[in-house]
């Protein structure tokens, strides 16, 4: 067996799996501890400090306000108007030192004034709340009903069906920002956007969203090269065009609840990975994946429902799994795992982005700090209906059952989000076992085909705050860890960490810097195929240079918010063992990832 090139992954597969569950347990701690320690740094801030900092950048954010009327009084725990009761200074400004050590009745402190300061090109209207759908955030659903009803507290999330905790209760009171009440919608929502590129257009969005129907135009462009090893030095160009749209039924029709959601997409180029690096199962490019060259495929096409007073909704229809499961806008910020991390994309029964199947998600947040999702959806195999429009030719294999529990924990006074995600799939079609290879010299009878059960667990916690109080206005530690079955999914293990962390720059909150290490197996019970059907005297296919094992890949980017509607993001790549096979050079590859917004 080659020797591992990672000194740190050196041991056995065992060892490996125990060093990711100890520090997945670790995580949490980890970052809590760091959270502590942050805050007590923030809390010694000085008063000029903090007007220093507030004097470079907008306002800090208010509470959430309505969407059709920004200058109403903030919303109180309700949404019910309710008077500023921020200490002032003698001359009535907000004081942001009062303000940092002012408690909620009977609850925690409120954040420090200066992690809440907003850059002054914040895509986000005053009220912290935007409009739906949000610029380049497909992978996000979010209600384009722009008022807050009597009884609902969220727009942008789901209203918990108990008012208790769920894990959160068993921290200390001082951490857990959600032991007196759920938080109002500005933490919820993922991201602070990227502007538009003609915010002229604006008021003629806005009354079109009044009316029920907003629209979203992306442009998501990337160009790579090979500079070192790999099979052949080059560069490959590859964009998205992305057209999002969602109908308020409700406003439209007087459907109660009702929205319709569709997503058209239009891909061309070519991947590097395929063309010089001599990778064909791990994609070192985002965009390029499944549908190739399609002047507008179409992705999503579903219905959503939300009932009992927004404590639960349902959709349906047509949907990538990868929109809905095991994914994050955090996730998103780097290439290779969104909009799914590689091992996902190896189940059949989980349809990734852009691929699209039938089916429905039911999902419920059954306390403050936890939600659950449980599905169900056709399988087809990935190269049915690759444009997405023809729905007869696809051949039903069976049916995927996805569920999912997020712990959900908002840390410390300045409230410090964490995503810790438990999933499982369970695709009841059933797959040729991988030792069957070289048909002369395996019995193919002897081996019995099976369904495929992926598990998958990603964790992520914010450490530090910066930049308002949507889910990105910080930084990130992440990790995860995927599982498939052995015998009938080439690979069986991935495994990653990193970080990702915004406002590194003086004056740069927007920005991200963010690195990633991966790890990939692939199974052994693949590599003995591989080697018996070597044994027979038959070919791997053209693909395929040697039986495989490991792969790595480490990832580190800096993406560049300019503030108009792009972002512009700087990219390197190391592949170590492309193709799994131990005999194509290891491969360094830079780039340039660019996305706009209409």
């Amino acid at each position: 067996m080659s020797k591992n090139p990672v000194p740190f992954l050196t041991g056995t597969k065992s060892l490996l799996k125990r060093d990711f569950l100890l520090g997945g347990s670790l995580l949490l701690w980890g970052c809590l501890v760091a959270a502590s320690h942050a805050d007590a740094q923030t809390s010694s801030i000085s008063s000029s400090q903090i007007e220093s900092a507030i004097s470079r950048y907008a306002p800090f954010e208010a509470k959430p306000q309505s969407l059709l009327n920004v200058t109403n009084p903030t919303l109180g725990p309700a949404n019910t108007p309710t008077a500023p009761t921020v200490p002032t200074t003698a001359v009535g400004a907000p004081s942001p030192i009062a303000a940092a050590v002012t408690k909620k009745a009977g609850g925690m402190e409120e954040p420090d004034p200066a992690v809440l300061v907003r850059p002054r090109n914040s895509a986000l209207p005053a009220s912290g709340v935007p409009v739906a759908p949000w610029p380049g955030l497909a992978t996000s659903v979010i209600p384009s009903v722009n008022a807050y009803s009597g009884t609902s507290k969220h727009k942008i999330e789901l209203d918990a069906l108990t008012d208790g905790e769920g894990p959160s209760a068993l921290l200390p009171r001082s951490w857990d920002a959600l032991r007196d009440g759920d938080l109002d919608d500005p933490y919820y929502v993922p991201s602070a956007g990227a502007g538009h590129l003609l915010p002229q257009i604006m008021p003629f969005r806005e009354m079109l969203q009044k009316k029920g129907f907003v629209f979203s135009l992306s442009y998501k462009g990337e160009s790579m090269a090979d500079i070192y090893g790999g099979k052949r030095r080059g560069m490959d160009y590859v964009h998205e065009l992305t057209l999002q749209m969602n109908f308020d039924l409700d406003k439209l029709l007087g459907w109660k609840g009702w929205s319709f959601h569709t997503l058209l997409m239009n891909r061309a180029g070519r991947q590097v990975s395929y063309d010089r690096v001599g990778e064909h199962k791990i994609l070192l490019m985002e965009v390029y994946s499944l549908s190739g060259h399609v002047v507008a495929h179409l992705v999503d096409f579903y219905a959503q429902k939300t009932f009992l007073n927004n404590k639960m909704d349902v959709i349906f229809g047509r949907m990538s799994l990868s929109h809905v499961y095991a994914t994050s806008p955090l996730i998103c910020t780097f290439m290779l795992i969104c909009s799914a991390p590689p091992a996902l994309k190896q189940d059949p029964g989980l349809s990734v982005y852009p691929k699209a199947t039938w089916g429905a998600r039911f999902r419920f947040r059954p306390t403050r700090d936890t939600s659950i999702m449980i599905g169900a959806y056709q399988v087809a195999p990935n190269n049915n209906n690759p444009s997405g429009w023809a729905w007869g030719s696809e051949d039903s294999t069976g049916m995927s059952i996805p569920i999912q529990f997020t712990w959900k924990p908002y840390l410390t006074r300045n409230r410090l989000v964490g995503h810790y995600v438990l999933g499982y799939d369970h695709d009841t079609s059933h797959y040729q076992d991988l030792l069957r290879s070289g048909k002369n010299f395996v019995d193919h009878n002897r081996f019995r085909s099976a369904p495929v059960d992926t598990f998958w667990f990603e964790g992520d916690q914010m450490i530090y705050r910066k930049g308002g109080r949507n889910e990105m206005a910080g930084g990130y530690i992440l990790l995860g860890y995927i599982h498939n079955t052995p015998h009938v999914v080439m690979m069986d293990e991935e495994a990653y960490g990193g970080f990702s962390f915004n406002g590194l720059i003086p004056g740069r909150l927007l920005d991200r810097f963010g690195v990633l290490y991966s790890w990939f197996h692939f199974s052994d019970r693949n590599r003995k195929g591989q080697e018996a059907a070597l044994a027979g005297g038959a070919s791997l296919g053209q693909d395929i240079f040697a039986p495989q094992r490991t792969a790595h890949v480490i990832e580190a980017y800096y993406s560049i918010d300019t503030g108009i509607g792009i972002t512009v993001a700087p990219e390197f790549e190391y592949m170590i063992h492309p193709g799994a096979a131990h005999v194509i050079p290891d491969a360094a590859l830079v780039g340039l990832k660019v996305s706009a917004n209409l």
